[in-house]
């Protein structure tokens, strides 16, 4: 594999398992330097920097970002991949189950952005991914509370792209489809039919399965690879052509 980012310097939220966990992974394996930002450091694939991080709490993402800039010996990429979930429909949560997923799935886009810019615009490669979702451009049921913080995070990153690019940092956002990723393993454990429900999920996405991370992890480091010095502004759909295709039932 061509180490596209030999001397990079990446920080990735969430990076501790899953879509996150892959990323650093393919990161690493491309020559970048990595630190990730979790709650769970010592979870952290080998060879990257555990940083423990609350990206929910404005002074943690602050110390843990000056802390890995100064291992890394700065910062070109951050990837904004940290978050959590949320079910029910617009009755189901009340404020303050808003405000918490609000917090930590669009807030810590901003806390963790603006204390990575002084590094950021000092990298003559500098690039933000940020991790969005099939959820914010089709509805999807019992997912209104997710959908609005991955919508949000797709505006955003039109916005920081507009706002940035003219200081040569790209911004860009991945939407996965359903991802293969522990948290859905937590769902589905939850079911009443855990076969059943995966079966149902897998058959969501045209391709007839989920989104495996390693495929989005691909999609993240595509957006930031110094090789593409001109995609800005993009949210790359990675699910199996669930935002895009309009197939007819099996069998018509």
């Amino acid at each position: 594999m061509a180490a596209e980012f030999e001397g990079l310097a990446a920080i990735v939220t969430g990076g501790a398992s899953g879509i996150g966990a892959a990323t650093v992974q393919r990161l690493l394996e491309s020559g970048a330097k990595v630190a990730v930002l979790d709650l769970r450091p010592e979870q952290a694939p080998a060879g990257a920097v555990g940083i423990r991080c609350d990206v929910g709490d404005s002074d943690s993402v602050r110390s843990a970002v000056a802390e890995a800039a100064r291992v890394l010996g700065g910062i070109d990429v951050v990837v904004n991949n940290a978050g959590i979930g949320a079910q029910g429909d617009v009755a189901a949560n009340d404020d303050d189950e808003w405000a918490r997923v609000l917090n930590v799935n669009v807030l810590s886009v901003a806390r963790v952005s603006r204390e990575a810019l002084p590094y950021l615009r000092e990298s003559a490669h500098a690039a933000i991914v940020n991790t969005s979702s099939i959820a914010a451009a089709a509805g999807l049921p019992e997912r209104v509370l997710y959908s609005a913080s991955k919508g949000a995070i797709r505006s955003m990153t039109l916005a920081m792209a507009a706002d940035h690019i003219r200081e040569g940092i790209r911004v860009n956002c991945v939407s996965p489809g359903t991802a293969n990723t522990p948290w859905i393993g937590g769902l589905l454990s939850k079911a009443a039919d855990p076969e059943a429900e995966r079966t149902a999920l897998n058959a969501r996405q045209p391709h007839g399965r989920m989104v495996e991370p390693e495929e989005v992890a691909e999609a993240i480091c595509y957006l930031a690879s110094p090789r593409n010095k001109s995609t800005a502004g993009v949210c790359l759909a990675v699910d199996g052509g669930m935002d895009g295709l309009r197939l007819r039932p099996v069998g018509e």
